[in-house]
């Protein structure tokens, strides 16, 4: 038998919270969707925007704005030949500390000493190596000379390990000797993962031994060979930003600090490791800096290490190649280079997105984010709310129906309920039916089947059981239902007028209120180009302009027509929203010809299509979204044929003059 434990919630989402709210988020990027856009680029214009009404958060390309001036401002942080300076300084200084320990003294030994230190290499690494066997006589100078020893040492290790200055800064007789015993089990762990061989608990027992080493704390190796792949590319590339003679300069300091320090062959064993697991950074990349003050070569590779991190976060935060999504931005690169709160916007910008899917209002299809019905239909109540609320209040009143085409008023009859009923149920008849039936029961348990909690059969509790064929349902008076169609102009010219966003808008308005207010109704939306066709609410919104020549309002009726023909007992409702006159018609081989200006059998057969719209009762309401001279003319000849109505709203009045006269036709019929 299967039960159940509860227990304190500790952690994760809340259970009980109520679901984010993305519906203003979709209804912003509507506008754009409406106005050509596609989901995807909608939703990427939206994050990069950022969210100001909801608790201000930074969009992308405001992160993108503050990690290009991070960037600036650590190429102006200082020059990379700083530790070249350095040794150069202390170099100088040691020896002239020996040249004044040395002139005072008249002997032979001192003057050789001095022909020794003239004939020193001009370059730093080979007096430093020159040097390394001389014995000197000023104490001063010998101090001096194991600073800048100590300093190489500490410098370069530092660019191939990050903190290893800091962990070497007060050296003890052992330090070397620890970091040479980190470097050789480093490398035999490495080698052991490269046969296969590797386990988790080999890496515990690593970290354990030198963890002081890795301030970064990796959790596992995988971790540990990408932070020093990376340290050790950014070297690399401080290498390669360097002027030749610096960069064979510093890179003989390397070599020669490495084996004086019996590091050399673990460090390249190191070297070759990584590079070979990861091939993938940028080894030999220069980088320009533009700063003064000069960086120790330690400073200088974090400086460029940094750059690299930056120049990554930026490619994810511009979002700009195929199958971006904000998943592959870092989470943990944004907060080293903006901080915790640019990590709260990045994840208020992936909450909606992640919602907008959860929710039902986007899915991928194929790689592309389509609307999903769900979102169609929000749209379309957006742009009617958005159109009442243009409205004047003393006209409002009549369109906020909540009872807008639901059934009549009641007769006091009742009948049969049938499948797809939905007036009211009628309780006392339907359970009048249920006793007369004989569904009485009193206590519907038998005495072996009670449970803990269960009255006792017999206890005076009695119920009717109901079937199917004991429901009736209140008859109600029949309201009248419309056929309602709606055609609306595709041609590449509402683009070019920009009238094409608010034609959708008025479309999914349209098909909001009828669906919502007026369910009796039978609403066919039709678009015309070089042909017409149905479209389909759900393709509404994501809907383009035809890039075609062709105004072909002929087979739009035509289509009309047949709607209208299927619902003879609806009153006719038909809206033209166009910006032109007719220039093209369908043939009787089903091909559409297009001529401009209108032929004369275009206007005639467009204008016979209006005709036998006169004949069916149905009144053609025209709104012009033009003052085309030629389209005048036309739609004047339509209402005198037809008894319908022109307008000539603006764009932006569009939706209201459709919805206004759309309630007032249904209001009068």
């Amino acid at each position: 038998m299967s039960g159940y434990r509860y227990g304190e919630y500790h952690d994760g989402p809340d259970p009980l919270a109520p679901p984010y709210d993305v519906r203003a988020v979709l209804d912003e990027m509507g506008d754009a969707i409406l106005s050509g856009s596609t989901p995807m680029d909608a939703l990427r214009d939206l994050l990069r925007r950022g969210l100001p009404g909801r608790q201000d958060r930074r969009g992308l390309d405001e992160l993108l704005r503050q990690v290009r001036q991070r960037r600036r401002e650590l190429r102006e942080r200082g020059r990379l030949d700083g530790t070249l300076e350095r040794a150069r300084a202390l170099l100088d200084k040691a020896i002239g500390q020996e040249r004044a320990e040395l002139f005072p003294d008249p002997s032979d030994d001192a003057r050789m000493r001095e022909a020794e230190l003239d004939a020193l290499p001009d370059d730093t690494a080979g007096a430093i190596q020159r040097l390394s066997s001389y014995q000197w006589r000023s104490e001063a100078a010998r101090r001096t000379f194991e600073e800048l020893r100590d300093l190489l040492r500490r410098e370069v290790l530092d660019s191939r390990f990050r903190g290893m200055r800091e962990a070497l800064a007060n050296p003890d007789p052992q330090a070397m000797e620890r970091v040479r015993q980190m470097l050789s089990d480093l490398n035999d762990m490495l080698d052991k993962d490269a046969r296969g061989q590797h386990t988790q608990a080999d890496f515990d027992r690593f970290m354990e031994k030198h963890g002081e080493f890795f301030p970064e704390n990796p959790r596992n190796l995988e971790e540990l060979v990408d932070i020093l792949a990376r340290r050790a590319a950014a070297a690399q590339r401080l290498l390669a930003s360097l002027s030749p003679e610096q960069r064979a300069e510093l890179q003989a300091l390397m070599n020669q600090t490495l084996e004086q320090a019996g590091l050399a062959d673990e460090m390249r064993r190191l070297g070759e490791s990584l590079y070979n697991r990861r091939p993938d950074l940028a080894w030999d990349t220069p980088e320009r800096m533009t700063g003064d003050d000069p960086l120790g070569m330690g400073d200088a590779t974090t400086a460029l290490q940094e750059l690299s991190d930056l120049g990554e976060l930026e490619a994810a935060l511009r979002q700009d190649y195929p199958g971006a999504r904000l998943d592959d931005i870092d989470e943990a690169a944004v907060r080293r280079a903006l901080g915790r709160s640019a990590v709260d916007d990045l994840e208020a910008l992936r909450r909606i997105e992640r919602e907008l899917e959860e929710q039902g209002y986007l899915r991928r299809q194929r790689g592309k984010l389509e609307l999903t019905p769900k979102a169609v239909r929000r749209l379309g109540e957006t742009a009617l709310r958005r159109v009442f609320s243009s409205l004047d209040s003393g006209r409002r009143g009549d369109h906020d129906q909540h009872d807008a085409g639901a059934a009549g008023e009641l007769t006091g009859a009742s009948r049969p309920w049938r499948f797809g009923d939905e007036q009211p149920i009628d309780v006392v008849r339907t359970v009048v039916n249920g006793v007369r039936r004989g569904g009485v029961r009193v206590g519907d348990r038998r005495a072996g089947d009670r449970r803990p909690g269960d009255r006792r059969a017999g206890d005076g509790r009695a119920g009717v059981r109901l079937s199917v064929d004991d429901f009736e349902v209140a008859e109600t008076e029949r309201r009248t239902a419309a056929a309602v169609c709606l055609l609306v102009d595709l041609s590449y010219s509402m683009a070019l007028r920009g009238t094409w966003a608010v034609a959708k808008q008025t479309a999914l308005a349209l098909q909001a209120l009828v669906s919502t207010k007026f369910p009796q109704d039978a609403v066919q939306i039709i678009g015309f180009s070089n042909y017409a066709r149905v479209l389909q609410p759900d393709e509404l919104a994501g809907l383009d302009w035809d890039m075609v020549q062709g105004t072909n309002l002929h087979h739009a009726l035509l289509i009309a027509g047949r709607h209208l023909d299927r619902h003879p007992d609806f009153e006719p409702v038909v809206l033209i929203v166009t910006d032109g006159e007719p220039t093209a018609h369908l043939m009787r081989n089903g091909r559409y010809w297009f001529e401009w200006p209108p032929s004369k059998e275009t206007l005639e057969l467009t204008l016979a299509e209006v005709d036998k719209m006169t004949r069916r009762r149905a009144t053609l309401n025209v709104f012009m979204l033009a003052a085309d001279e030629r389209l005048k003319v036309f739609v004047d000849e339509v209402a005198r044929r037809n008894g319908g109505r022109v307008f000539s709203p603006s764009a932006e009045r569009l939706g209201e003059y459709v919805v206004s006269d759309f309630l007032r036709a249904r209001t009068r019929r």
